[in-house]
């Protein structure tokens, strides 16, 4: 399918979706976040997701004229129809995602980038929560992801203060999974989404879920889900392969099945 905001490329197991509206840094209108969830809406056979953004920025946040001239109810059905669906997919999609933060990730920019299971940034991108300038909330789920991301005292001072927050920083906090050169990023986030896709994708659907449960459930909830989630991996052909790769000492070839 051919989008007007997004390019959508695959190679192999791995889909790399590219926000690609350069001239505004990326600035996401509805139509983009329509976009993003129709291709998370159906993966296909893709075993992982790669997201970055095409120019000089990752996202510089929502489109706000795109949001002034949109739908009857302005912000807030523009979150409620668009920009939260698009997040939401992308927590809860069930392959890893991993996004490739190249310049702003600014707003709905940044939920977007901490929605992913790893953020590789440059040294040249930064995090922005800038809405308390102009009065108003950080939104798209940028409360929570922050605040479990880095601590309640940092997102505080992001989302109340209105820092820009740059790499090396992010990573120093914890808010990326790793910071590198910008001439380097694109080659570092293929390689971490070519390894994830070519890993047990089942196992790593259910860490995902996992994960997400550990959030807001209780240990004994954990426990549960862990292990039904252990029972299902267990029958798998990845937990067989990779139990004969270990035994014959030899690098296992998960098929994702």
């Amino acid at each position: 399918m051919t989008y007007e905001t997004i390019r959508v490329t695959r190679d192999g197991p791995l889909l790399t979706i590219t926000l690609n509206r350069p001239d505004r840094l990326n600035a996401m209108p509805p139509q983009m976040a329509d976009e993003i969830c129709d291709v998370f809406y159906d993966l296909g056979d893709a075993r992982a997701v790669l997201i970055t953004g095409e120019g000089k920025g990752f996202c510089s946040g929502a489109d706000l004229s795109a949001r002034s001239t949109g739908e009857k109810g302005g912000s807030h059905k523009a979150l409620q129809n668009h920009y939260n669906p698009a997040i939401s997919q992308v927590l809860r999609a069930p392959v890893p995602v991993i996004c490739a933060v190249n310049g702003p990730a600014a707003g709905v920019g940044c939920s977007l980038a901490l929605a992913a299971d790893f953020t590789i940034a440059s040294t040249s991108a930064y995090f922005l929560q800038a809405f308390v300038n102009i009065g108003l909330v950080p939104d798209g789920g940028s409360t929570w992801l922050l605040s479990r991301a880095i601590g309640r005292a940092r997102a505080t001072r992001m989302m109340m203060l209105g820092e820009k927050i740059g790499g090396k920083q992010a990573e120093e906090w914890g808010l990326v999974y790793k910071t590198v050169e910008p001439d380097q990023l694109m080659s570092e986030a293929r390689a971490l989404a070519e390894k994830l896709a070519n890993g047990p994708t089942q196992a790593i659907r259910m860490i995902k879920e996992n994960l997400n449960l550990a959030l807001d459930g209780t240990v004994q909830q954990v426990f549960v889900q862990e292990a039904e989630a252990q029972r299902i991996a267990g029958a798998s052909d990845d937990a067989k392969e990779g139990g004969m790769a270990f035994l014959e000492k030899r690098k296992a070839e998960f098929k994702g099945a």
